[in-house]
């Protein structure tokens, strides 16, 4: 099968970990709602492809993403930082 997508087309993975890395380096809190309505507290640790580990009250917190609907910080995204999200394309316009 030949892959189709563009070399310099960014991965579909960009938009979250740009995402992701800004909340682990400003360690902002956050909450993260589960799809099965369980609401998670803390702070952005470190993240992978499948996984966000959460740390509050010095307790570490090994999340799925799979399991994860929405990821909500507690404070507004900087306005570049918004800005240069939305410049991503969407996952379909590869």
């Amino acid at each position: 099968m030949t892959d189709t997508t563009p070399s310099n087309a960014p991965s579909p993975h960009a938009v979250q970990d740009v995402f992701l890395c800004h909340l682990r380096r400003s360690a902002e809190a956050v909450t993260i709602f589960l799809v099965n309505g369980v609401k998670l507290q803390g702070t952005v640790s470190s993240f992978d492809r499948n996984t966000i580990l959460l740390k509050r009250d010095g307790h570490v917190q090994l999340v799925y993403k799979s399991a994860i609907s929405t990821i909500m910080p507690s404070t507004p995204m900087p306005r570049d930082m918004v800005e240069g999200l939305e410049e991503y394309p969407a996952a379909g316009d590869f």
